[in-house]
């Protein structure tokens, strides 16, 4: 008889069942994603804390675009912001979402390099 791994709490489920507020919500979380400049923050932000000029560095993008895409990454509940002195330091709220776009960004990986898929 095999042996089953714990699983880690990465990979478990919750275990109520969604409904119609869930839905929206994801999708609303989505939605946000689905700009190409945000995302790109967000993602630079699974991979840990930053403030507006590494954002802005890491991303490419105009300062006053990263300040108001991390706006409404911020009034959406997605990141949070701690004053250091004067610098504003920006973080993902949760691992949730540090886990998908970190999955979303591995997944388009292999769209566009042809890798097969895996588990």
């Amino acid at each position: 008889m095999p042996v089953s791994e714990p699983s880690s709490p990465a990979t478990r489920s919750h275990t109520h069942p969604s409904g119609a507020a869930q839905f929206a919500t994801a999708a609303n979380v989505f939605s946000l994603l689905s700009d190409p400049t945000r995302l790109h923050l967000v993602w630079s932000l699974a991979r840990g804390e930053a403030d507006v000029n590494t954002l802005t560095e890491a991303s490419g993008a105009a300062r006053p675009a990263v300040s108001q895409h991390l706006a409404k990454l911020r009034l959406a509940g997605l990141v949070q912001v701690r004053k250091e002195g004067r610098r504003s330091v920006y973080s993902l709220h949760d691992g949730h979402l540090r886990r998908l776009v970190t999955e979303a960004v591995n997944h388009a990986d292999h769209m566009v390099t042809g890798a097969p898929p895996h588990d």
